[in-house]
């Protein structure tokens, strides 16, 4: 039987260890796809009859998944049928009667994953784009004695639920999580090394998530994605604190009541001169709107101008109540945005861009909506390539109130704009 001398990289060692889950994330270069592949083809050699299991949760083509890497790793060590492996299309013999398959996880409904109980490894590629559905359908599916179940990872946002599981406070029994990075790689290819110093130079916002293994906080084509890294530049991203003697203003965007309602938002802020001072940003799904303000006056914001879209003036569908007359109630002074019609989002937007330069955040109680506006987007319409509007999502919520923050403050400027024309017109007309 052939016997693999592997040269692995020190950040891996944790992971040579038996162990039940086995994880590397971090940043583009560091190998960590390379040394689970080493590693699926040397437990291969190892245990005989081993079956494993290659996971991506969306795979439409077997371009999207490891087998190439594992093909190009065989060729790399000589191993072939002489050894026990056997490329074919869709799956890889291993010696013993063993096989490498390759599937994606949303094609499995409850019974069909089942076909996977007798398997000992599961290796997640791309494991941040794994939903929390899929994974806990693998969990307890791969369960034969001495099973594995691999993570490899770039991270994307802090919540997604690989990083919840394995980065979280309480890490799964028999976890071994390392974090690499292109440092850690002995093997750094040059060409990557000018890649990552054109990217720290040319992109900088996007440097940390790429090469550094840190969470997003911009997308390619979000809206604000320039406005964010000007910002930041600018040093509008800090320390913002409140002016006591004027008006605290609380933008919501209205979401529900119930498990699978859409979130509230809201953002706090003063309108001081030409700056808007962002000071604080909230977020719940399901709560009623008591949770809210309970927030807003914990927070020393129970004097608040509330700010709502035009919808708040709708009853409820749970409690036969609007947002507006709830708030009136229960004492804040409330004014409701007009519905902007078809093109109320893009509106929104433009605002937003337009004021960008103006608004100061506070970036230690503004990261949950930071984080909405730099991944806010566009949808596209990938045959065509044309945009299809934002995106209803997680980070739409947030957005969407950002950008109704910055129509109310546009809003008395112009009529204060239409009122100091009107009166030039009068003038002149009467002289």
């Amino acid at each position: 039987m052939s016997v693999l001398s592997l040269q692995t990289a020190e950040v891996f060692d944790p992971l040579l260890a038996p162990a039940r889950y086995k994880a590397a994330y971090g940043g583009r270069g560091s190998g960590k796809s390379h040394f689970f592949a080493d590693l699926l083809i040397e437990d291969s050699l190892a245990e005989r009859g081993l079956r494993s299991v290659c996971i991506r949760e969306v795979q439409k083509s077997l371009k999207e998944s490891a087998k190439r890497l594992l093909e190009d790793k065989l060729s790399e060590h000589r191993l072939g049928e002489a050894d026990g492996f056997k490329v074919f299309r869709e799956v890889i013999e291993t010696p013993g009667d063993g096989a490498v398959i390759f599937q994606g996880m949303q094609d499995h409904t409850a019974e069909s994953i089942k076909s996977l109980e007798g398997f000992r490894r599961a290796w997640v590629e791309e494991a941040q784009t794994l939903s929390a559905r899929s994974l806990s359908l693998l969990r307890p599916t791969i369960r034969a004695e001495d099973s594995q179940l691999w993570f490899s990872w770039n991270p994307r946002r802090k919540t997604d639920p690989v990083d919840a599981m394995l980065r979280g406070a309480t890490k799964p029994t028999g976890a071994a999580v390392v974090q690499a990075n292109w440092s850690d790689n002995p093997w750094f290819p040059a060409v990557l090394e000018q890649e990552r110093i054109d990217c720290q130079r040319d992109n900088p916002d996007q440097y940390e998530h790429i090469w550094e293994g840190g969470y997003a906080t911009v997308i390619d084509g979000a809206y604000y994605a320039k406005s964010l890294s000007v910002a930041r530049e600018q040093g509008r991203i800090g320390n913002v604190s409140a002016d006591p003697l004027m008006t605290y203003r609380a933008i919501f965007d209205i979401g529900g009541t119930g498990a699978k309602a859409d979130a509230v938002a809201i953002w706090v802020a003063q309108f001081i001169g030409r700056e808007i001072r962002v000071l604080n940003y909230y977020e719940a799904v399901g709560q009623p709107l008591a949770t809210h303000v309970n927030w807003l006056r914990e927070h020393g914001y129970g004097g608040a101008q509330i700010v709502l879209p035009h919808d708040g003036t709708t009853n409820d569908k749970v409690f036969d109540v609007s947002y507006e007359s709830a708030l009136r109630a229960a004492g804040f002074e409330v004014t409701v945005i007009p519905n902007q019609g078809k093109g109320a989002a893009a509106m929104r937007i433009e605002a937003a861009r337009r004021l960008f330069p103006s608004i100061w955040f506070n970036k230690d109680t503004t990261t949950g909506g930071l984080d909405a506006l730099g991944w806010y987007h566009e949808r596209k319409d990938e045959a065509r390539n044309i945009g299809l509007g934002p995106e209803h999502d997680w980070a739409s919520h947030g957005a969407d109130a950002f950008g109704l923050m910055c129509v109310a403050y546009e809003a008395p400027e112009q009529e204060a704009r239409e009122r100091r024309s009107m009166r030039r017109a009068g003038g002149w007309m009467g002289a």
